[in-house]
């Protein structure tokens, strides 16, 4: 459904995005996710056609975002971080406006409206003025009006900022839903773990380079032969800091007044080789247990701090 290929932009001597290269397959939701500042935002606005690229082309559905860009406009549902709402607009008359835009007219323009309230649980706000909805309103109005022209993708960027705990639920479940109806979903974010329970797919960006686009059981993979050992030793520091410190899967070591925690990447039989090569150099071991599994976030954390795993 979407092709990105060499996707560059340049702002003088800023390069916001430099020579993307990722895939996101038909009916399958992919989460764009970098800190604040990574180029997520320009890189969907090209995707949009509302940024013209360096140089690169991104493909939706076979067709180019450069040379195909009014073809694009029917295929992509666009809602951006910051959108616009009307004054003196009902909920009902903000949908009507933007189903008459993309010409949808009588019946069919009236049966939608009513889908999409529906589908949003915003028919009891239908004669509300759109100024006056909280927050997580405006977004579901706002993801409702993308879809007003039923489009095969959708790109959101940071569809969730903002909103409170309820509302942000809410409307990831709505994504889901979306999701099960076979639209391909590109979301943006700067926190994994609000998307990546509804993600097939995800992009790491960090400072306008992609540092990974993998399906989530690869990279879930990545995360079960990471965890954090707590070492607890009553006799032999020495000897154990040179093993501990020496041992190649070990990642990072933080000293704790008691011995060592550390981040190891392995198997568990790895582990326990760890283990026994302490007994046997005679380091008196009282505690050796995971304390917390590494999770996606310390992999996006890894990543986007330069580090490879």
């Amino acid at each position: 459904m979407l092709s990105v290929k060499g996707l560059t932009k340049d702002y003088g001597r800023l390069r916001a995005i430099d020579n993307l290269e990722f895939e996101v397959e038909e009916g399958i939701v992919y989460g764009f996710v970098g800190p604040n500042g990574a180029g997520k935002t320009t890189t969907i606005d090209i995707i949009a056609t509302v940024l013209k690229p360096t140089s690169g082309d991104a493909l939706v559905n076979g067709y180019s975002v450069v040379r195909d860009k009014e073809k694009v406009k029917w295929l992509i549902g666009y809602m951006p971080d910051f959108y616009g709402v009307y004054h003196d607009m009902s909920v009902w008359e903000y949908l009507d406006f933007f189903c008459s835009a993309y010409g949808l007219e009588g019946e069919k323009k009236r049966k939608r409206i009513e889908e999409l309230l529906e589908m949003f649980e915003l028919a009891h706000k239908r004669d509300d003025e759109v100024e006056s909805l909280s927050r997580g309103m405006r977004q579901k109005l706002c993801l409702a009006r993308a879809l007003v022209h039923d489009p095969p993708l959708l790109l959101l960027d940071e569809p969730a900022s903002g909103m409170d705990p309820r509302a942000r639920t809410e409307v990831l479940q709505l994504l889901k839903e979306l999701s099960r109806k076979g639209k391909t979903i590109f979301i943006s974010s700067h926190i994994l773990p609000e998307i990546g329970s509804i993600c097939d797919k995800v992009g790491i960006i960090e400072k306008g380079k992609l540092l990974i686009s993998e399906s989530m059981d690869k990279l879930e993979e990545k995360v079960k032969g990471f965890r954090t050992i707590r070492i607890e030793i009553i006799e032999g520091k020495e000897i154990g800091e040179r093993i501990v410190k020496g041992n190649p899967q070990i990642i990072e070591v933080r000293e704790w007044e008691k011995g060592w925690e550390v981040d190891f990447q392995g198997s568990d039989a790895s582990l326990a080789d760890l283990l026994g090569e302490l007994v046997r150099e005679g380091v008196k071991v009282v505690s050796f247990a995971p304390s917390r599994e590494i999770t996606l976030t310390d992999i996006f954390m890894r990543l986007t701090k330069g580090e490879t795993q």
